[in-house]
């Protein structure tokens, strides 16, 4: 048992090193100790979606799109998964040297049950390397339209869950910024994106709302909310979505109207699909 009262009882300090959380020696820092308490908290909003597919499945796969060092699949899985016989957790990432040493240190904790894939998100959704239908999707801090690949990915895979934690929404602020002359004379909400500051903060909170509507026209129910703990970030605002059935006819119409409304109609078919 650690000696360290934050650091739950059944938490690989290994991996704790390994991921730097932990010195060598197995002391922790105050900028680490605040890592650990977010990376716990989020943590707290997956594993009952874990327990969920587990209890009604006798197994769950989660797949963690954007992953980089797959800090969260492998806590994920030394939390949850490492002391189970089923499930598992693929972390899905395009820089090659972060998938090898992924796959390095999950070797060497004999987590065999993970796998780390070095796939484009359009390859993810056809590769053979991962199950045709996946259970729960995670993609936490994916910068600007990866978010979207990572609700791409999930579609296909028909996903229960997915868990989303986005971050730098700069596509659709670029948008407003380029359209901005020609929208002042249609619509008088373009005063909401008029001055620099506020085109990159109404962009960014336009773009998880047309998210949000995209996934309810999709049959999922949401959750939004924001990661308390992550003060130190702006991008603290958290997405869990729930597959429930069929789709929201009256949110795929809202979507249309709003990208109507704001002159955002370049960016249909990233967000009605």
């Amino acid at each position: 048992m650690s000696l360290i009262p934050e650091i739950k009882p059944q938490q690989s300090l290994e991996l704790l090193k390994e991921l730097h959380i932990l010195t060598r020696d197995g002391k922790i820092n105050q900028d680490t100790r605040r890592k650990l308490k977010q990376v716990y908290h989020l943590y707290q909003f997956i594993e009952p979606l874990l327990q969920d597919v587990l209890d009604s499945k006798g197994s769950v796969t989660l797949a963690d799109h954007g992953a980089g060092k797959s800090y969260l699949g492998f806590i994920l899985y030394d939390l949850f998964l490492k002391d189970k016989a089923v499930g598992e957790v693929f972390g899905i990432e395009t820089r090659p040297e972060l998938v090898k040493s992924s796959q390095e240190l999950a070797a060497r904790l004999g987590f065999d049950r993970m796998g780390f894939l070095n796939l484009t998100v359009e390859q993810s959704i056809t590769s053979d390397a991962l199950p045709p239908q996946v259970d729960i999707i995670t993609a936490l801090h994916a910068c600007n339209t990866a978010t979207d690949d990572a609700i791409r990915f999930a579609l296909a895979k028909d996903a229960k869950y997915i868990v989303l934690v986005p971050c730098c929404q700069a596509e659709v602020a670029a948008v407003l910024r380029q359209k901005k002359n020609e929208t002042f004379g249609k619509t008088p909400l373009s005063e909401l994106w008029r001055h620099p500051i506020h085109t990159r903060e109404f962009g960014s909170q336009l773009t998880n709302v047309l998210r949000c509507l995209q996934l309810e026209a999709r049959g999922y129910q949401l959750t939004v909310t924001e990661l308390v703990g992550w003060e130190h970030s702006m991008k603290n605002e958290l997405i869990i979505a729930r597959k429930t059935g069929k789709g929201k006819q009256s949110a795929r119409e809202r979507q249309e109207a709003i990208l109507r409304e704001l002159n955002l109609e370049d960016l249909r078919e990233r967000f009605v699909y």
